[in-house]
């Protein structure tokens, strides 16, 4: 079993526990009763996903977060384009709580980071006030992807496309998705190689935002991913343990639009 099937597998157990204690149709019904997707904006200069991350499957415990709201605040003050927030209990040790926390604490978009693998999370994400959510490619089959990305789009919400490799861009463009994510993180042994991303984004479709997703240790990666075509990075791991979130984001925000605005001159 790969790490990837076995974090799945968890997902379902975790969600067939979620589902019998509030069934399909009182889930929809909270969904339908939330309030108004925020629009998350593709046409971005340069911008930063900051995430709410408490532990990984290749690093363990990152950092003790009493108040995703609280952290969220922060980024959100540092300029953050969007929140994302971990909601897998087992491998990373998040929740909806910490979704809800998030959403009342900021007005900006919010994606639900987690391994989508049935509708129900859908109209749960909702039902939680999610703007976003994340649909991996390596996860899920060309049907269930295809389906979940429309419906998705049908709750209002963006769904994040992530890639790992050329054949999953091919998905991805196959889809017509607006957002990709290039993971440089191989799913195999969960080692992370930054220079993965480059040629990847090459081969994405033209007029998709694309996002980098993994390897940023500091400004350093993200002036690499912006070179490199990215409008957008996703960061977690150096936020939660840097000491200085806001700060942090800010810093990263201002050297991608540097890096951009060079590529551009």
């Amino acid at each position: 079993m790969t790490v990837l099937s076995d974090i799945v597998s968890g997902v379902r157990e975790d969600l067939q526990t979620r589902r019998n204690e509030v069934p399909l149709n009182e889930i929809i019904a909270r969904a339908e009763a939330a309030a108004p997707v925020r629009s998350f904006d593709l046409d971005v200069e340069f911008g930063v996903i900051a995430e709410v991350k408490r532990k990984s499957p290749s690093r363990g415990d990152l950092a003790h977060i009493p108040d995703p709201g609280t952290l969220a605040g922060l980024y959100a003050a540092g300029g953050a384009h969007a929140i994302s927030v971990l909601t897998e209990a087992r491998r990373f040790n998040g929740s909806l709580a910490d979704l809800d926390s998030v959403r009342a604490a900021v007005d900006i978009p919010v994606l639900r980071k987690d391994f989508m693998v049935d509708e129900y999370q859908f109209y749960e994400a909702r039902a939680h006030g999610a703007d976003l959510v994340l649909l991996i490619v390596a996860a899920l089959d060309p049907v269930q992807l295809r389906d979940f990305h429309a419906l998705a789009a049908e709750l209002g919400m963006t769904a994040l496309v992530e890639t790992h490799n050329r054949e999953e861009l091919e998905v991805a463009a196959g889809l017509d998705a607006r957002l990709i994510g290039v993971n440089t993180r191989n799913l195999k042994d969960l080692s992370v190689d930054t220079d993965r991303f480059a040629p990847l984004a090459e081969l994405a479709p033209a007029g998709c935002t694309l996002v980098a997703e993994s390897g940023v240790a500091g400004g350093t990666e993200v002036a690499k991913y912006a070179d490199a075509g990215a409008d957008l990075v996703l960061v977690g791991e150096a936020l939660v343990t840097g000491g200085r979130p806001q700060a942090a984001v800010e810093e990263y925000t201002a050297i991608g639009r540097q890096r951009r605005a060079v590529s551009a001159s």
